[in-house]
């Protein structure tokens, strides 16, 4: 029988990593969650055509642009889905917004604080007129980390004290790795910082429902020069067959204190060179009732600490997230059956199409982008002429 849900016209821009993941979300979302819009894979957009068409027939797209901006011309597109490097972010979303399309933005949400400042200005007056953007922290909808949030929000942790959050990676370790856009701060604004450190940002922000207000922050590029290839070739390079080297431009690593709105002290690091580490992605939450712990190299897991026990029976548990009660479990597999990365953009997916479909302010919205872009030029600042303390804003 026919679907007669009405449709979601997806238009995305970038087809590699980050693309992919995208693609298989809006692919998988109305297969396994009741929505109400079902969305299309309508076309996809990337300069190399050849590379961009291959791209269309294997994540299924019904059509290749190699100009983005024809995607915006096209009436048959309702949702811009921009999956590109951060130095693009601010005008390909600005100019979807303006031309009636809806937005999801990858993360961070873009290269500078006036950047994004912009995006939002735009975003809020585009919400004026049920024109919705959200920015693609999909941390967020790891269950594990959506019940911590719940947990809080409950009283559960009572007032919350301090916030650990590590992102560790070991992808950038060899120093023979090639230099890629990654590592040019004109496309990708900073490196560890807004690459993983981003994440941590937002979800240690969003757990416990408080703004960070301040940092100290100190930052390192461990390898200055890396050899040109890989996808720097197009954005400036010219192959490394000679032994060319590039300079890095970007941090391999950052470490930061935090304050938060509400009192809170927080501890930051994000690096892509803990050998051993592949996407340790940590949180840690105490509170003056209990303390919650994550780390997504055991993403179905959520580590609890319920103060009130008895002393003889105290001790973190260990909450295996995979319950139908849990958040967004009931709609995949049996009990125990674990969840995986790719399972946060399909529910990125389903929470931006319901919103949509409401006419409400899908989150994290441009604002909460800002507020991290804002966080991420504190940091920058404080390291940057080590200052003991920098105001976030």
């Amino acid at each position: 029988m026919a679907d007669s849900t009405p449709r979601l016209r997806v238009g995305m821009v970038g087809y590699a990593f980050m693309g992919a993941a995208h693609a298989h979300a809006w692919r998988t979302a109305h297969r396994f969650f009741e929505l109400p819009l079902t969305p299309q894979l309508t076309a996809v957009a990337g300069r190399n055509v050849a590379a961009v068409t291959e791209a269309a027939e294997r994540q299924g797209w019904e059509s290749v642009e190699t100009d983005w901006h024809r995607l915006l011309e096209r009436d048959d597109i309702d949702l811009i889905d921009i999956c590109t490097p951060g130095d693009t972010h601010r005008e390909i979303a600005i100019a979807a917004l303006e031309a009636g399309k809806h937005v999801l933005c990858e993360k961070p949400l873009a290269n500078s604080v006036e950047q994004a400042e912009e995006m939002a200005d735009v975003a809020r007056r585009a919400a004026q007129r049920g024109v919705f953007a959200m920015c693609g922290f999909t941390y967020r909808r790891t269950p594990a980390l959506t019940l911590a949030r719940r947990f809080v929000e409950e009283g559960r942790l009572g007032e919350i004290r301090h916030v650990r959050a590590q992102y560790l990676q070991d992808w950038l370790s060899d120093e023979t790795a090639p230099l890629t856009w990654r590592m040019d701060k004109s496309k990708a604004g900073s490196g560890a910082l807004g690459d993983i450190g981003a994440h941590s940002i937002d979800m240690a922000q969003w757990i416990i429902g408080s703004s960070i207000t301040g940092v100290s922050a100190v930052m390192d590029t461990f390898v200055k020069e890396r050899p040109v290839g890989g996808d720097f070739v197009g954005l400036g390079g010219h192959g490394s067959d000679a032994g060319e080297k590039g300079p890095v431009t970007v941090d391999d690593a950052a470490a930061f204190t935090a304050r938060f709105a509400n009192g809170a002290l927080g501890v930051f690091e994000a690096t892509r060179f803990a050998l051993g580490r592949k996407n340790a992605m940590r949180i840690e939450v105490n509170g003056s009732k209990g303390s919650l712990a994550f780390d997504f190299e055991e993403s179905n897991i959520l580590q609890y600490f319920d103060g009130s026990d008895d002393g003889e029976a105290q001790g973190f548990r260990r909450i295996i997230v995979t319950e139908p009660v849990h958040p967004y479990v009931g709609n995949w597999w049996p009990a125990g059956h674990g969840l995986g990365y790719e399972h946060g953009f399909t529910h990125q997916v389903v929470d931006l199409v319901r919103a949509i479909a409401a006419g409400e302010q899908p989150r994290p919205s441009f604002d909460d982008g800002l507020q991290v872009q804002r966080v991420l030029a504190a940091v920058e600042a404080s390291a940057g002429d080590r200052s003991a303390w920098r105001e976030v804003g």
